[in-house]
């Protein structure tokens, strides 16, 4: 059996998460998918998945040729591509995902450009206010906004960004202004679903904590909480990017300047691996260069 095929299937059965997944994917019956990994395993003399009706597990022996198996299929379609093309055209599919609202206005744009300047590049945009499983869903790249948990996921650092606590005047003038985060307990605090379930980021006597916030709005819309904000529904902890306009035209004031939170950069991760492909690579280039074009985020 065709070793390429084989090592193919494996990368499909570890990203789709099951055998049937993957056998739905290629459009082939899920035994044709086992018999592949079987040949696999023998031929290598190593169990690579612990597999149950449902869905597959990884052994350390197979955590390592994953890792290796996506390198080496990453290579040879770049090397396909280069011998296709004749030069470092850039082909494939990129597949991005990104928060909604940041993704509207800083990603879509710009990743429309890099299609239009690469016509051999197929691109995929999804735009979601959630944490996405970037090997479950075959994701390229994701843009992210926040410190980085320790993970598996290579960042790179692709612009800065800093959060602030912000109301509209009409707001401020019926119910206060709070003077330090612990004041936050008797406002309305405009929260984004439960990825803000920690609380809101300041900074206290040198101290970063989280505060816990409470309100009778929540969305998982950001863009949502921002026209709350707007409409004098209460506090919103947004980013800087998002409101500054807001800020210039006086629709909306911040608040708790002095506990200003860390920043909360604007990141781009991929799955670990040492090498990416063209197509990955060269995009997270064009956003950096558009990122750090002077007065581009004002």
């Amino acid at each position: 059996m065709d070793a390429l095929k084989q090592l193919q299937t494996f990368i499909a059965v570890v990203n789709h998460g099951s055998l049937s997944a993957a056998a739905r994917a290629e459009g082939v019956v899920p035994a044709v998918i086992g018999r592949r990994i079987d040949a696999l395993e023998e031929r290598l003399g190593a169990k690579l998945l612990v597999r149950t009706t449902r869905r597959v597990t990884l052994t350390q022996e197979g955590e390592v040729f994953f890792e290796d198996g996506q390198r080496i299929l990453a290579e040879l379609e770049e090397a396909e591509a280069a011998v296709a093309s004749g030069s470092s055209r850039v082909r494939g599919h990129l597949r991005v995902t990104a928060p909604a609202g940041f993704g509207r206005r800083h990603v879509a744009p710009h990743i429309a450009t890099f299609q239009r300047a690469h016509p051999d590049l197929k691109v995929t945009l999804d735009l979601a206010d959630r944490l996405v499983d970037l090997q479950a869903e075959r994701i390229d790249c994701a843009i992210r906004i926040s410190e980085l948990a320790d993970s598996n996921l290579v960042p790179v650092r692709l612009a800065e960004n800093r959060r602030v606590v912000v109301a509209a005047p009409a707001y401020l003038a019926a119910h206060g202004t709070p003077q330090t985060p612990a004041d936050l307990a008797r406002f309305d605090c405009l929260s984004l679903g439960g990825s803000q379930s920690r609380g809101w980021t300041f900074a206290v006597n040198g101290e970063v904590s989280n505060w816990r916030v409470q309100g009778v709005l929540e969305c998982n819309d950001g863009a949502v909480l921002h026209e709350w904000a707007l409409k004098g529904y209460g506090l919103a902890w947004r980013s800087l990017w998002e409101v500054k306009g807001d800020l210039s035209a006086g629709r909306l004031v911040t608040v708790l300047d002095a506990f200003s939170s860390p920043d909360y950069p604007v990141y781009a991760v991929m799955a670990q691996r040492k090498y990416l492909p063209q197509r990955v690579r060269r995009f997270i280039d064009h956003l950096k260069a558009v990122y750090a074009e002077p007065g581009y985020w004002d």
